[in-house]
């Protein structure tokens, strides 16, 4: 899960993929701006084949929120 998230979030940010961790934070570690985040999100949702709540956009702020929004929604 997360090198799928690494191989998404690589086009939106300078940070290599190998240094982005599950702890690594959208906007301060990635350096994404909103429009970056909800670029992000829809890419998630096209990878996944799921669908992201604008609500729960919110609460996502690191990876580890992403990979554990998508597991929960992928089982």
């Amino acid at each position: 899960m997360l090198e799928k998230i690494r191989d998404i979030l690589k086009d939106y940010t300078e940070v290599p993929a190998e240094k982005i961790t599950p702890q690594s934070h959208f906007r301060n570690d990635l350096g994404l701006n909103s429009l970056d985040v909800v670029n992000v999100v829809v890419a998630f949702e096209d990878e996944f084949d799921i669908e992201i709540d604008d609500d729960d956009i919110s609460s996502m702020v690191r990876v580890e929120d992403a990979i554990r929004y998508i597991t929960e929604r992928c089982q």
